[in-house]
């Protein structure tokens, strides 16, 4: 008998459609996550006013923010709405930003990326700017316009990763290349967090959760993209799988203990 796979959530995006609301998720995400973290990828719907959310952290060992079209909602990080920070995902917010603390809280591997990456620094009191490219001095972050997505995603420039820190440990290199597919950023780095690569321009590109009990960190970038194609994303994807297992484990040890002196 194989060895149960642990599961780790992923909160849905909303949509419309019909006048039906849907819940989805990118297939890039969850692919990457079977394929390569070796894990169960199962959506959490983002209904987070019926969903008791401790009850069903209960049942995760690791917790994957994606990425997606729709941007954090600006009065979330102290900012006033306006066009240039459109598209809106209401129902993704108010589940994800609560998901994200009670995860830090309770412990279990975090990797957030795109804007998962920007919610993490949002829950952590940091701010968000938008359209960077805008920025004196500062790259394009878009994505080409292109219908290739090979063309998309490909690497676009260079990070240069913080020494000693948790990405070089990873993957084992002062610096890299990613790709770029976003037009906002991190304003303000949330208290908490340690900048873990930048790119030439200063935009920051990966941080992680200082003093974190576990795997809880993020990329501005799409590493999920093909992650068993791509030697750094394949690293991130197996390391926050390790992490995943681990908790995995400890959770049956503490399970079982508490049988035992039942």
């Amino acid at each position: 008998m194989t060895n149960p796979l642990p599961l780790v959530g992923l909160p849905a995006d909303t949509y419309e459609n019909h006048g039906f609301l849907f819940h989805s998720l990118g297939d890039k995400y969850v692919r990457a996550l079977a394929e390569v973290s070796n894990v169960l990828p199962v959506m959490i719907p983002s209904m987070i006013d019926i969903l008791n959310l401790d009850a069903l952290l209960d049942h995760f060992d690791g917790v994957l923010m994606t990425g997606a079209v729709s941007n954090v909602h600006p009065p979330h990080y102290g900012e006033k709405a306006s066009v240039d920070h459109e598209p809106y995902d209401h129902r993704r917010d108010d589940t994800t930003l609560k998901v994200i603390r009670a995860v830090i809280d309770r412990g279990i591997p975090l990797f957030c990326i795109c804007r998962g990456f920007q919610e993490l620094n949002v829950v952590m009191g940091g701010s968000l700017e938008t359209e960077l490219q805008r920025g004196s001095g500062r790259l394009d972050h878009r994505a080409p316009s292109s219908d290739d997505i090979n063309v998309r995603y490909a690497p676009s420039h260079s990070v240069a990763i913080t020494a000693g820190g948790m990405l070089e440990r990873i993957i084992g290199k002062s610096q890299t290349q990613v790709n770029s597919i976003h037009r906002q950023g991190i304003k303000v780095l949330g208290e908490g967090l340690n900048v873990e690569a930048v790119a030439p321009d200063g935009i920051v590109e990966a941080v992680s959760v200082k003093g974190a009990a576990s795997f809880a960190f993020g990329t501005q970038w799409h590493p999920e993209f093909r992650a068993a194609e791509n030697p750094d994303s394949t690293k991130l994807f197996n390391a926050f799988g390790d992490a995943v297992r681990a908790h995995y484990r400890s959770r049956r040890q503490v399970s079982y203990g508490k049988s035992a002196v039942a």
